[in-house]
């Protein structure tokens, strides 16, 4: 059973906070998940993101997967961009193609 680190959306239509979670890698995004480990709310300025440290570095090492976005919440990087599908699509791909550091 391969396992997966990964964000699951909870919060209001239009107002996302995210709950960090160890699921199966082939459950919903917000369907069954294995274990807690903490949660990132964009909607505060700065972003307000807690993760247990301990669990998270446990569930690393007997080899569960972590997305792109828990890896960057964890070292505090992470920048939320608001998805927009009328907005300007170039100004999407330059925040896509745009190197991070």
């Amino acid at each position: 059973m391969s396992v997966t680190i990964r964000l699951a959306r909870t919060g209001k239509k239009n107002a996302p906070t995210y709950k960090v979670v160890v699921a199966n890698t082939r459950d919903k995004r917000n369907g069954k998940f294995l274990d807690i480990l903490g949660y990132y709310n964009p909607q505060t300025t700065p972003a307000e993101s807690k993760i247990d440290q301990k669990k998270y570095a446990d569930w690393k090492a007997k080899g569960a997967l972590t997305t792109e976005a828990v890896v960057k919440i964890a070292a505090g990087e992470y920048k939320y961009v608001k998805y927009n599908p009328k907005g300007d699509k170039k100004e999407a791909q330059q925040a896509e193609s745009t190197p991070e550091a």
